[in-house]
């Protein structure tokens, strides 16, 4: 069975992590997937091997790891794959992906598109001619 898991940095601020929170929720509304947890390098729990743990004690074979960064910094250099690679240790049989984060993808230019114009449009609707 595959699970999966939004992987974020985690913040003090509790509003940012319960943002994140919110995201999983919707993706796994969207997507039907049964098994979905949120996990945060740090600040915020669960952690990744938490998480992983939750997901292997309700079936998963198979844990699709998505990353809620924006590019490849040095924690999916090296935090993640580290983390990764000692849960591989841990539940032997579990077969682990991490995708790759936001940077890059198509969706993400029109997510700014859409802000840029949204700030745009608040700007001219309080103008007057």
């Amino acid at each position: 069975m595959t699970a999966v898991v939004v992987f974020a940095h985690g913040s003090s601020v509790e509003a940012a992590n319960q943002g994140v929170r919110a995201m999983t929720a919707e993706l796994a509304r969207r997507g039907e997937f049964e098994l979905v947890e949120t996990a945060f390098l740090e600040m915020a729990q669960p952690d990744l091997p938490a998480a992983v743990a939750c997901l292997c004690a309700r079936g998963a074979t198979r844990i699709v790891v998505v990353p809620f960064f924006l590019t490849l910094g040095i924690h999916l250099r090296r935090d993640l794959p580290g983390i990764v690679e000692e849960l591989r240790g841990i539940h032997h049989g579990v077969e682990f992906e991490v995708t790759q984060p936001l940077e890059g993808h198509p969706a993400l230019v029109d997510v700014m598109l859409g802000r840029a114009q949204g700030a745009l449009d608040n700007k001219h609707a309080g103008e007057t001619d």
